[in-house]
């Protein structure tokens, strides 16, 4: 093991702890920013969907804790973590993370000042996180009572929202790309409240009955990756991940819809990286 690999485990775990100490659910993540422990559940797809009433490690951001002590046996189960993901939509904080992504063709500081102008908000200072893609992270806060979403793109393209259910990446954190760190002059901060405006517009309409998560629906998303035929099975498995993230269950089902990848021929190193690609745009850390 590196030298450096041993000191961003060390100070993965350190950062976590101190976020926990502030009131921030944490949970060890890989390089690829993912949740660094499996689904216990993973060879079971018919099972219904668990978020940590087994007791056991591999749940995604349902593992987030603020107990040191937990915190602590969750790096020990994952000793390769080097970095950590922040729960949103949890109290104290109710954090809602303002993923201003960096793609090719878009500017997604300037869509964000002109939603600003456009439906009359401020945009206050808060804590803004570097990514070493040149991305920035906001983070901001929302009622108690209220359940924001995870989104990719759809207040605008390269804008993606991190709420209930999703993470964003702690600084601190090392991915394969770089060390993800706090903005000059933001560190102080604590995070802003989200403004009215803007929170309106991170709401979707109430969503219908049928969008429910349930043991069928993680049922359904399987099948539908394990029968696709060559040539689909790429895009089947990336819009089934994309589903589970979106409906709670994309931790819990990750191991399921891998499976029914492999099982159709896809490549292991390709299913994982499409897996991986679902939960940065949908369900976790940009």
């Amino acid at each position: 093991m590196a030298t450096s690999d041993r000191q961003a485990r060390t100070l993965a775990l350190a950062h976590a702890l101190s976020a926990a100490e502030r009131g921030l659910a944490v949970i060890p993540l890989s390089r690829r920013k993912l949740p660094a422990l499996r689904s216990p559940h993973r060879a079971d797809p018919a099972r219904p969907p668990c978020h940590g009433e087994c007791g056991r490690f591999g749940h995604g951001v349902h593992d987030a804790s603020t107990d040191p002590a937990r915190v602590r046996a969750l790096f020990a189960a994952a000793p390769w973590a080097t970095g950590y993901g922040i729960a949103c939509g949890l109290p104290p904080h109710q954090l809602i993370g303002v993923d201003l992504d960096t793609k090719p063709g878009t500017d997604s500081p300037a869509a964000l000042r002109a939603l600003a102008v456009r439906h009359r908000f401020t945009i206050p200072e808060t804590v803004v996180v570097l990514t070493p893609s040149g991305g920035r992270h906001l983070w901001l806060t929302g009622p108690p009572d209220v359940a924001v979403p995870n989104s990719a793109s759809r207040l605008a393209p390269g804008i993606d929202i991190r709420g209930a259910g999703g993470y964003l990446v702690g600084p601190g954190s090392r991915g394969t790309h770089g060390t993800y760190t706090t903005a000059p002059g933001t560190a102080h901060l604590g995070p802003a409240p989200c403004p009215p405006a803007l929170l309106h517009l991170l709401l979707p309409p109430p969503p219908r009955p049928s969008r429910a998560p349930s043991a069928a629906g993680g049922a359904s998303l399987v099948h539908f990756v394990r029968t696709a035929h060559e040539g689909e099975r790429n895009a089947r498995l990336f819009w089934a991940a994309c589903r589970a993230w979106e409906q709670g269950m994309g931790a819990a089902l990750a191991g399921a819809l891998l499976d029914a990848a492999l099982d159709t021929g896809l490549p292991e190193p390709e299913a994982r990286a499409t897996l991986g690609s679902a939960a940065r745009r949908v369900g976790g850390g940009g």
